[in-house]
């Protein structure tokens, strides 16, 4: 109830509106302190308290409902003859002037969906409205035990404590990555030190507000073929269980366990059931993260991580007869993961807290320690780069400097791919990616007003409007790919000359100085949503981002111009301009099979 989410007094409101529509007592249902008081009185006076409720609630309360649900696999085919047939009924009825009448409207339709709206009427803000200045994040580093950088966030955090820590792979050897999604997902679920999976359990819900590890793939500010690979660990709990909270971390990074063959079998089971019901959600990032593979390094790594191939292996490790195989890899990840080399933490928490938090750390990293043997980076092109700091023109950053491992590969060569993947949906998820400029470079801030300008100025209409997909559009990601998206498409050729047209369109400049502003506008609306207390120095401790930086490429979005989306569509977005990669998900294509340019899988 404490975690401050960006829509935290939103949250706040719903949760009270329900009690006060019946006249009850907003303010009392907000002072959170003295209901959990009185909760635990309840429970000392009486220990029956919860039974009982039970009991009351559900066990004795006779006011309920149960539906059962039973699967039928014919399911989709009797659904698709259903509405066969219903199309065939309604057609039956029409005369030849119903007929007529249907496609003059279509007709209609089609001239209004060309026409440009007028939006002279509505209320607007305008560019000059937006702040010109980033806030400045106040974030002070230094080194825990005198060896791991601790980067330290006073925030408002309303009595929570938010541990994170980043681990390198430079070390990690290339057949054991595409194991490294299973190893986080398991890692806070199979025990550790003396606790089996079920009192680990147990312990992280009384202790935090949940832990977890992830993969993360960092892409350079600077340089496209440049990236940082890691861990992300993190968690958070009140300032009053944050000893209890890092000695878990402690135990899960000294006695990891990897033995529990049965409930790790379960477990894998569940992910793979996951990652597989996810693709129909989430098609057209899975077709993006394909395209990617083949334009920059970082995009080859994500496609392991959280890609098409990811799904592809956790299907295959869920099917297999003898998981233990793939559980020995586990402790080879451990050796390379789990220790401070290579590490860096972070602390977002009150002032007031600070000292605590800077005693845990302290703690957690000295019960840590090293990894026992030397291990030399598995890629030769290692590039030791210094987060910004006090010391190199970073005004907000006080401290040690923070060094950050980064992989570049100068032999990596982008090249053009298209890949169909046939899988059981009535539509397509579709993603075109072109590798176009990082963070740092101008053209990258001239590149994002133009993804959201084609966005609503030309693919919105005709993919979702005249098309009849649910979504599309264009994007741009902080690793310098810019890629145009379908989602829930009913068409798949037809949308990828839409592609081609919007950029054939934003070549000619046909906008408006209007259109641009409102671009502006839009962009604006994503760089400057709120920050949640927890998350306020993330950029600057996983990326090396600092307040400075942003600063300046928020200066270079203001300063873009009608020329400036010009010069990049041309430089960039044509054929034969820069690497462009292909990824489609959906059906059965005959256009497709016949094209010899397509890998179908």
């Amino acid at each position: 109830m404490k975690h401050q989410s960006v829509s935290f007094g939103l949250t706040l409101t719903s949760y009270i509106a329900s009690c006060w529509n019946h006249d009850g007592d907003p303010v009392e249902l907000l002072k959170l302190g003295s209901q959990v008081a009185r909760f635990r009185q309840c429970l000392k006076e009486n220990p029956q308290f919860l039974q009982e409720k039970v009991k009351q609630y559900f066990k004795n309360n006779p006011h309920k409902l149960t539906l059962s649900m039973t699967p039928d696999d014919k399911y989709p085919e009797k659904q698709a003859w259903m509405e066969t047939e219903k199309l065939k009924q309604k057609v039956d009825t029409l005369s030849l002037k119903d007929k007529q009448q249907i496609y003059e409207k279509g007709l209609e339709l089609q001239t209004q969906q060309s026409r440009p709206q007028d939006a002279s009427c509505l209320p607007a803000l305008k560019v000059s409205d937006i702040e010109p200045s980033v806030p400045l994040t106040e974030l002070e580093v230094a080194l825990a035990a005198g060896k791991t950088p601790v980067q330290y966030c006073a925030q408002p955090t309303n009595g929570v404590v938010y541990f994170r820590a980043f681990a390198s792979l430079h070390t990690l050897p290339e057949e054991l990555r595409p194991y490294v999604p299973l190893f986080c997902s398991v890692l806070t679920k199979l025990g550790c030190g003396l606790l089996d999976y079920r009192r680990q359990a147990q312990q992280i819900e009384l202790k935090t507000g949940g832990m977890a590890a992830s993969p993360h793939v960092l892409p350079d500010a600077a340089h496209l073929d440049t990236y940082e690979q890691g861990v992300l660990f993190s968690s958070f709990c009140l300032d009053r269980n944050l000893p209890d909270m890092m000695h878990l971390w402690s135990e899960i990074f000294n006695s990891p366990c990897f033995e529990e063959e049965e409930h790790f079998r379960v477990l894998v089971k569940m992910s793979a059931q996951e990652l597989s019901n996810g693709i129909p959600d989430s098609g057209h990032l899975y077709a993006s993260v394909r395209a990617t593979r083949t334009l920059t390094p970082t995009g080859d790594l994500q496609e392991t991580f959280s890609g098409m191939d990811q799904v592809r292996l956790m299907k295959r490790i869920a099917e297999m007869t003898d998981i233990r195989p793939v559980l020995r890899k586990l402790p080879h990840i451990q050796e390379h993961v789990l220790h401070c080399d290579n590490m860096r933490c972070s602390m977002n928490a009150t002032p007031q807290q600070m000292s605590l938090a800077e005693k845990a750390v302290e703690k957690f990293v000295r019960n840590v320690g090293q990894s026992k043997t030397e291990r030399k980076p598995v890629r030769l092109n290692v590039v030791e780069k210094p987060a910004p700091s006090g010391s190199n023109g970073s005004t907000h950053v006080s401290g040690p400097q923070v060094i950050r491992k980064l992989i570049t590969d100068p032999t990596f060569k982008p090249c053009q791919m298209k890949t169909h993947f046939l899988l059981p949906f009535p539509v397509n998820y579709m993603g075109e990616c072109i590798r176009t400029a990082p963070y740092a470079d101008p053209d990258h801030a001239s590149l994002k007003i133009l993804a959201r300008l084609m966005t609503a100025k030309f693919l919105h209409t005709e993919i979702r409007e005249k098309g009849g997909a649910y979504g599309g559009g264009a994007r741009l990601s902080r690793d310098g790919v810019f890629t145009l998206y379908s989602y829930r498409d009913p068409r798949s050729t037809e949308t990828l000359q839409s592609f081609s047209k919007a950029v054939d369109w934003a070549k000619a400049g046909r906008f408006t100085q209007q259109d641009i502003d409102e671009a502006k506008l839009s962009v604006f609306s994503v760089v400057d949503a709120p920050v949640a207390p927890s998350d306020r120095g993330l950029d600057h401790f996983l990326c090396g981002l600092s307040d400075e930086m942003k600063q300046v490429h928020r200066e270079q979005l203001f300063a873009v111009s009608h020329e400036d989306l010009i010069d990049v569509s041309n430089k960039y977005l044509g054929i034969g301009k820069s690497a462009h990669g292909l990824a489609l998900l959906g059906p059965e294509n005959a256009k497709i099979a016949k094209d010899p340019s397509w890998i179908i899988k």
